[in-house]
């Protein structure tokens, strides 16, 4: 197991021959840079308390150091042990297996293969991955196939049953089954089919959250200084599915981000409706659309923090927002949820904040979905599949 790095030094109290041995883990494994980066905060720390406070330097460092640990760090802790099964329909996969033997050993939850049984113990000797732990199941002779049949055509006069067991035997098909018929609690797939094939699977299949009628996603952005404050979590949508969405659509992707917020951020979502245009600073159908797009989710979603149109500035940056917006907000300059008004800004957005900010980009994640459903990008790494799995196990809780 990789130890921690560590700093350790020691305080004396004030007139008096005794110390104490303060012993401080960072938060990142195998990083020097973090190491430099916490003994630059107790230099701090003596120039502006002095060296006997050893009180006010353990507030001080939690406040600077412990306060901003890795999100997804926390979020594997938070589903660690809780035994949430999820489906992996490309079992077949390297990156899948070995990201599989991860999820056992870390405890983030049980993974269920789909796939020929044979091809992936091949493939699991091939890569030296241990299959002990990890359940997989054989789509072409399973003898669930016939109730996942008869539980799809339901509400579907004009399919057959023997066009819905083809249906079902498909590898995201039946995962999503699994997770409709209470057999799973979540479905990662992608690393082999294209997004809009997941999408038509989960909702022909799982169906959507109450009120929702789109599907979309969101990135997890982390900020690593952000006014001031280490690694700030953002969430940016939608930056991967609705190429132009309709006030209406806008509204569903404004409420499901929020939900995804909840659960990730583990604070409550201030949601920023995103245009060019601030408060009426100018106009044009597009802003017409996020300005429609607010008065209907504030008459879905009474009680939900959000507001627009802001320009991006006048959502998060609270001198900038004091400047620019007169009437009271609770979400202008503090927004943690960005809605952008169509496809072309939201991913030029995330890339343009990931390269030139440094920043994480985590994700894209797929919402909207009544269950636990995510994409994965066909070029994901292991380590990607780990991390999309807790993320998704994590609505859950």
């Amino acid at each position: 197991m990789n130890s921690l790095p560590v700093i350790v030094f020691a305080l004396r109290f004030k007139n008096s021959r005794k110390y104490i041995i303060v012993w401080i883990v960072t938060k990142s494994k195998n990083n020097v840079e973090a190491v430099d980066r916490d003994l630059q905060l107790f230099i701090d720390f003596k120039r502006v308390w002095g060296e006997n406070t050893w009180l006010k330097f353990y507030r001080y460092y939690i406040e600077h150091n412990l306060n901003s640990m890795d999100i997804v760090t926390n979020i594997k802790q938070k589903v660690k042990g809780r035994a949430l099964r999820v489906t992996l329909p490309e079992g077949e996969d390297e990156r899948v297996l070995a990201a599989a033997r991860k999820i056992v050993d870390e405890q983030i939850g049980r993974p269920i293969l789909l796939g020929n049984p044979d091809k992936i113990k091949a493939t699991a000797q091939k890569v030296g991955v241990s299959l002990e732990g990890i359940r997989v199941i054989n789509l072409k002779n399973n003898d669930r196939l016939d109730a996942y049949a008869a539980e799809y055509i339901k509400g579907r006069d004009n399919l057959t049953p023997s066009l819905a067991r083809r249906m079902v035997a498909k590898s995201l098909f039946f995962g999503a089954m699994m997770v409709r018929c209470g057999d799973a609690d979540a479905m990662v797939g992608g690393v082999a089919h294209a997004t809009a094939t997941l999408i038509q699977a989960g909702t022909l299949t799982v169906g959507l959250m109450p009120g929702i009628k789109t599907v979309s996603s969101y990135f997890l952005m982390i900020i690593p200084n952000f006014q001031g404050r280490k690694d700030a979590p953002f969430i940016y949508a939608d930056c991967a599915v609705n190429i132009d969405p309709t006030a209406e659509q806008l509204a569903d992707i404004a409420i499901a981000s929020a939900a995804s917020a909840r659960k990730i951020l583990g604070e409550e979502p201030r949601v920023a409706l995103l245009s060019f245009s601030t408060k009426g600073s100018a106009s044009s159908p597009s802003v017409d659309k996020v300005k429609k797009a607010l008065q209907i989710v504030r008459r879905r979603e009474p009680k939900l923090a959000i507001d627009g149109e802001f320009q991006a500035d006048s959502a998060i940056v609270p001198r900038v927002a004091a400047k620019k917006v007169k009437e009271p907000s609770d979400v202008a300059g503090k927004a943690n949820v960005l809605i952008f008004p169509n496809l072309n800004s939201g991913n030029i957005a995330y890339k343009l904040t990931q390269y030139m900010a440094n920043a994480q980009a985590i994700g894209p994640f797929l919402q909207g979905f009544a269950k636990p459903l995510s994409d994965l990008s066909r070029g994901a790494s292991s380590e990607d599949i780990v991390n999309t799995v807790a993320m998704t196990l994590a609505q859950l809780i």
